[in-house]
C-alpha cells in the first residue's frame, strides 16, 4: 500500500480504529471524520492524537487524500464524505478491504466464526508478542491487555486479524469481509446462524465458512473448534485442505483436559493426539477462554513456537468489553461484557458462576438490533438461566435498520419470564438505576451486556451501589 494519507470516515468505530492506528504505526498520515458521541476507542485515538472531525463533509480536509477508508456503520461507499472524494477521483474502500491490503506480504492469520475473534486474536497477538516476534494486529476492541493498542504495525512476519462474516457494505457491497483477507492460517472458533439480515439461514452461513477455508494457499492450515456440529460440517466439506482440531472433544487433535477455575484463575492441560504437552493457566474465566487458548496453542505449535513460548498466554489479561472489571464497592461488583448472541449470553453467565461461586448475579442486557432480536427471540428466552436477576433495556437499533419488525425489549422480558421469573423491562436509564439501588445487595456481580451503548451505564451504576 503506497498511499500517503489515509482518511478513515467513521473512524471511531473499534475495527476502523485499530486499523487507523496501524496505519499510524506504518507512516502514514491519518485522519478521521465521524459523529460527535464517544465510543469506546475515544481514550485510545486521543492518545494517538489523530485529527478527527465531527460530521461528514468534503471540507472536513483541506486536500485531497490519498485514500479513503469506510464502514457499513455510517453507509459505506454511499456515505455523503466518501461520495464527494469519490467524484474528485479519490480511491474508496471499505475497511474489509483495507485490512486484506494490510495483511499482504505477511503472514496472514485470520480468526473467524460467531463468538471468540476478538479474544482469540488477541491471545495471538499477545502470544506472538511475547515470544519476541513482533506481530501486525487489528482487533476489534477499545484496548487489549497487556498490548494496549488494538492495532499495531510491526517488524516480524505475522499478522492476525478478526475475520468477520458480515458483508463489507449492506448497500454497496454483499462480499462478507473476511473474504478480502488472504491468510496462511484461519481459526474458526464457532459457526451458528447469526446476522438474519444478511443471512437467511445456517445452511447460507456454512457455505461461506467453507468458501473462505477453501481460499488457503498449499501451505496453510485451518485450526477449528471440533466440539461444534456447525464446525463439523464444514470440516466434513472442506476438501483438500489441512484441519487441524481443537476442543474437549475425544476426537480433537487438540484436547482440553483437566479443566479447573479458582478465583481470578482458569486452569488446564494441553494434550496431542492423548499426549500431554503442558498445563495452562490463564487470568480470564470461562470455558470457551480455554477453548480460545487451545486454538492459539494449536497455532503456534504448527507455526514452530515452543511449550514455553506459547504459554505466554498466561500474560493475556483480556480486552476491553470482554468481561471487563470496571469497579468495586461493598462487595458488589461491576463487569461489563460485548456478548449479544444467545450463545455467547449463556457461557458469559456460566463463566461467571464458575469464576465467582457464592455471588449473586444481575445482568442488564442490552438487546442489539430488531432482526437479530425477532430471529433469535427463543434462544435469547432461555439464555438467562444462571442470572439471578435480569434487567432488560430497549432494543439498540442499528443504523441499517428502518422498521422495528414487530419485535420490542417488552416482548423479550415476557418471553424471558418463562424460563426467568425475576426479569423486569425497564425503559430507560432513570428507572434502571433507580431499581438498581432498591434491589442490589452486598456480594452481587453486576455485569452490563451487549453489543450498544449499555457500557456507558457503567460509571453511574457505580455511583449508586
Amino acid at each position: 500500500m503506497r498511499k500517503k494519507h489515509l482518511h478513515f470516515i467513521g473512524i471511531k468505530g473499534v475495527g476502523m480504529t485499530a486499523l487507523a492506528i496501524l496505519a499510524l504505526e506504518k507512516g502514514f498520515k491519518v485522519t478521521g471524520s465521524d459523529v460527535a458521541e464517544d465510543f469506546v476507542t475515544k481514550q485510545v485515538l486521543d492518545k494517538h492524537k489523530i485529527p478527527i472531525f465531527t460530521g461528514f463533509n468534503k471540507e472536513n480536509l483541506t486536500t485531497p487524500p490519498d485514500l479513503v477508508i469506510v464502514t457499513g456503520a455510517h453507509n459505506g461507499k454511499t456515505n455523503p464524505e466518501a461520495m464527494a472524494w469519490a467524484e474528485e477521483g479519490v480511491e474508496v474502500i471499505t475497511h474489509g478491504q483495507a485490512v486484506g491490503r494490510f495483511m499482504e506480504n505477511f503472514k496472514g492469520i485470520s480468526v473467524c466464526g460467531v463468538g471468540g475473534k476478538t479474544t482469540t486474536s488477541a491471545m495471538l497477538a499477545t502470544m506472538l508478542d511475547r515470544s519476541r516476534l513482533d506481530p501486525s494486529y487489528c482487533i476489534g476492541a477499545g484496548s487489549l491487555m497487556p498490548l494496549k493498542n488494538p492495532g499495531h504495525y510491526g517488524t516480524g512476519k505475522y499478522f492476525v486479524a478478526e475475520a468477520d462474516e458480515y458483508v463489507s457494505c449492506p448497500l454497496t457491497d454483499p462480499t462478507p469481509r473476511m473474504f478480502y483477507q488472504k491468510p496462511e492460517v484461519i481459526v474458526v472458533t464457532n459457526i451458528i446462524y447469526d446476522h438474519p439480515d444478511i443471512y437467511k439461514s445456517l445452511e447460507h452461513t456454512l457455505q461461506v465458512f467453507c468458501e473462505f477455508i477453501s481460499c488457503l494457499p498449499e501451505n496453510g492450515f485451518a485450526v477449528i473448534n471440533i466440539d461444534s456440529a456447525n464446525n463439523r460440517e464444514v470440516i466434513k466439506r472442506t476438501k483438500n485442505k489441512k484441519i487441524i482440531t481443537y476442543g474437549f472433544s475425544l476426537d480433537a487433535n487438540y484436547r482440553v483436559e483437566n479443566l479447573k477455575f479458582n478465583r481470578g484463575e482458569t486452569l488446564f492441560s494441553l494434550s496431542f493426539h492423548r499426549v500431554n504437552i503442558g498445563d495452562f493457566v490463564l487470568k480470564i474465566p470461562g470455558k470457551f477462554n480455554a477453548l480460545n487458548a487451545a486454538a492459539c496453542a494449536a497455532v503456534g505449535l504448527n507455526l514452530g513456537l515452543t511449550t514455553d513460548q506459547v504459554r505466554n498466554l498466561a500474560s493475556f489479561e483480556g480486552t476491553q468489553r470482554r468481561f471487563e472489571f470496571k469497579g468495586e464497592k461493598d462487595n458488589i461488583k461491576l463487569y461489563d461484557d460485548y456478548a449479544h448472541h444467545p450463545s455467547e449470553i449463556s457461557a458469559t453467565l456460566l463463566a461467571v458462576k464458575e469464576w465467582f461461586k457464592k455471588e449473586k448475579l444481575a445482568v442488564i442486557f442490552q438487546p442489539h438490533t430488531y432482526s437479530r432480536t425477532k430471529a433469535l427471540l427463543k434462544e435469547f428466552s432461555q439464555s438467562f438461566g444462571m442470572a439471578d436477576k435480569v434487567y432488560v433495556l430497549p432494543i439498540f437499533s442499528s443504523a441499517r435498520e428502518k422498521e422495528d419488525l414487530g419485535v420490542s425489549s417488552q416482548i423479550l422480558a415476557s418471553e424471558i419470564s418463562r424460563y426467568q421469573p425475576n426479569v423486569e423491562y425497564v425503559s430507560d436509564k432513570t428507572q434502571l438505576l433507580s431499581s438498581l439501588k432498591r434491589n442490589i445487595k452486598d456480594d452481587t456481580i453486576i455485569l452490563t451486556m451487549g453489543a450498544g451503548d449499555v457500557y456507558k451505564l457503567d460509571e453511574e451504576i457505580l455511583k449508586i451501589i
